[in-house]
């Protein structure tokens, strides 16, 4: 039977689009728009609203972190972000079209949608790695991007955002110290460190270590390092002396930790005291430990103990107790090591000691003048000086060292014996300006320091540096013979007073004797002449209390009628007269 014309219209219609739909061996047909669904445009942005949320909240730290990461996180999220974005959008498009696909089992579009929601899920979870799981280190695949992001920061100077950096640095500590040029190491490059220019065979993480270490020397990271992350500092110089890489170019950055430590009072210098007052940190005290106990950290970062050299003349009787006590550490370590020798920051430290004493000049006249500022920096170089021979007598022997330097210059035949001798020589030069009222320049010059030193100077290394001291306030006394002076006037006129114009008989005070006999014996022989062509000088020897009597040519010491005593009392020193 014939087919009806319209069947034959539909069959050749259907068989001209199966024919079109097919293009060789690659065939197209319609995308359902009924198919399952569950990655599109719009979960897409609900996913893109939480990341840019998460975006949005995470603090500098975050921020950093992405930017320091081993790849360009910030440009690949947003391409990729964008690319994701697009497929999602077309790829609804042409679902809701119903446009022809290609036809075979290579991707479906349930897998096609899979893979585009895998691709937007990893960047999250790379992002989220970065940020939060395993946050980047310095190392060779992103030393340029590490060291960018932290100038950034630390150009800007924000407190808060230092605050967080300066915690971040503490995992990159180990890599920045092996990565950094050491200038002590062999080679051209510590030839060209020696000549003050920064190595030019360096490969790029290198450089990059060099340039941060020298980047975080800045003041304001190191102020944020000291009051929100001092385990920063801490991990720095355990790297330092693990590695045993002691010329990396830290010595800025150590300064300036030393000095902002020491002005903030809640830094580490002023609770890793003792264990009584703060317990277990107060009896490890790991920060003080790490920067100050080894010998070749402080021989090689000098400025360790040389942190201000013009500001220390301001600082607080507190600040100088915690500078003493770095200084304590330092010494421990020298003795443990057994260095007795000439060294170059300890004799820094003892400028700066020196200094601490220097205003004493302006307590005179003071009523009660122990309360004062000045005062309590005295009692706190005495207190140094006790803890500093306590050391010495447990840890070393001074049998190799040279009790009396003839040279003109002691260096390098000086040693530690010698540094402590001169801190307690300046001392006593500066209480020697103490003039009155008698009692409180009695207390200071006697109480505070003679007395204390008697007991202090027991040990073996305490009888050597008692045998420096006395040489050196004896070779003092002596130089008026060349040329007078007000310094020796004044070391003679201590002299004066706290051990008086006779000998004492027995044992009392038997270890100054020799002094003693010495002082008087050249003021017997030499204080006529010298009242008499420097009269100035020579009453500036006396001081209160005991007088100059020309007609019989004697010192009066007058001790007045007070306490028990009913009348005053005089002791005499016969002088000899002008030959």
């Amino acid at each position: 039977m014939p087919m009806p014309l319209h069947d034959i219209d539909n069959s050749l219609l259907g068989s001209f689009m199966i024919t079109d739909n097919c293009y060789g061996a690659i065939c197209f047909s319609h995308l359902d728009p009924s198919g399952t669904k569950f990655f599109g445009f719009s979960e897409f942005l609900t996913g893109l609203a939480l990341m840019v949320l998460a975006w949005t909240i995470g603090d500098v730290r975050y921020r950093f972190r992405i930017r320091a990461a081993p790849v360009p996180l910030l440009s690949a999220t947003y391409v990729i972000v964008c690319g994701v974005g697009i497929l999602t959008l077309i790829t609804d498009l042409w679902r809701a079209q119903g446009w022809l696909v290609p036809e075979g089992k290579i991707i479906s579009p349930a897998l096609w949608q899979a893979l585009i929601g895998a691709i937007f899920f990893l960047t999250f979870l790379t992002w989220a790695w970065f940020a939060f799981i395993r946050p980047p280190q310095f190392g060779r695949s992103n030393a340029k991007r590490f060291a960018q992001t932290l100038y950034r920061h630390i150009v800007k100077g924000d407190p808060a955002e230092l605050s967080i950096i300066s915690d971040e640095l503490a995992t990159s500590a180990g890599a920045l110290i092996r990565y950094a040029p050491d200038r002590y190491r062999t080679g051209k490059q510590a030839d060209e460190f020696r000549e003050g220019k920064v190595p030019q065979r360096l490969t790029n993480t290198e450089a990059y270590a060099h340039d941060i270490l020298l980047l975080i020397a800045d003041k304001r990271l190191c102020s944020a390092i000291v009051n929100s992350s001092p385990i920063t500092a801490l991990a720095i110089f355990e790297e330092i002396n693990n590695q045993g890489k002691y010329g990396v170019a830290i010595r800025t950055f150590a300064k300036n930790i030393v000095r902002e430590a020491l002005s903030n009072p809640n830094s580490f210098l002023y609770h890793e005291t003792d264990v009584y007052e703060s317990g277990l940190i107060g009896h490890l005290r790991p920060l003080s430990q790490a920067m100050f106990s080894n010998p070749k950290t402080i021989e090689s970062i000098d400025s360790l103990l040389d942190p201000d050299l013009l500001g220390n003349r301001k600082w607080s009787a507190p600040q100088w107790a915690a500078y003493c006590r770095l200084v304590l550490v330092a010494i421990q370590g020298y003795a443990d090591a057994k260095i007795l020798t000439h060294s170059r920051p300890l004799k820094r430290a003892t400028d700066y000691l020196v200094s601490a004493t220097s205003d004493l000049y302006t307590v005179n006249g003071l009523v009660n003048s122990y309360e004062s500022e000045p005062v309590q920096k005295l009692q706190e170089i005495m207190n140094f000086v006790k803890e500093a021979i306590e050391i010495l007598d447990k840890h070393s022997t001074p049998q190799e060292i040279n009790l009396r330097i003839r040279v003109a210059y002691g260096r390098p035949y000086d040693s530690i014996y010698d540094d402590i001798a001169s801190i307690l020589f300046e001392t006593i030069y500066h209480a020697s300006n103490v003039k009155s009222p008698w009692w409180d320049c009695w207390t200071i010059q006697h109480n505070t320091i003679w007395s204390k030193l008697q007991f202090a100077l027991t040990g073996p290394a305490g009888r050597a540096i008692r045998h420096k001291l006395h040489r050196l306030l004896y070779n003092e006394i002596i130089h008026m013979e060349e040329f007078p002076n007000f310094k020796s006037s004044a070391i003679l006129a201590y002299c004066l007073n706290v051990l008086g114009l006779n000998i004492p008989n027995g044992d009392f005070h038997k270890e100054c004797r020799p002094l003693h006999k010495s002082t008087l014996a050249w003021t017997i022989r030499n204080y006529t002449k010298l009242h008499t062509n420097y009269p100035r000088v020579a009453e500036a020897c006396l001081p209160d209390r005991i007088t100059y009597d020309a007609d019989s040519n004697q010192l009066i010491k007058t001790y007045p009628a007070e306490g028990l005593k009913n009348e005053p009392s005089s002791v005499y020193l016969k002088l000899d007269p002008i030959s």
